[in-house]
């Protein structure tokens, strides 16, 4: 269930078990969805364009500046 449509920006560090839907050192976005959290999965728009839960341990978080967070959620 999402909580928000504020999203985030992380990277993939692996993609084990996820091969045909996560790309290792590419940048994802996620989307906030605090029950995923509390089950240490993250929700993240994949290769196919959709939202999925993904283990978190996946990924980190990383920082952009406003203006490529503007760029890259309206290109998605």
């Amino acid at each position: 269930m999402k909580t928000n449509t504020t999203s985030q920006f992380i990277v993939c560090l692996r993609n084990n078990g996820y091969e045909a839907s996560l790309e290792p050192r590419k940048i994802y976005q996620a989307l906030p969805d605090q029950e995923a959290e509390s089950h240490k999965m993250i929700r993240v728009i994949d290769e196919s364009g959709e939202d999925y839960l993904f283990p978190a341990s996946l990924f980190s978080p990383i920082s952009l500046p406003k203006e490529l967070i503007v760029e890259l959620t309206l290109s998605v």
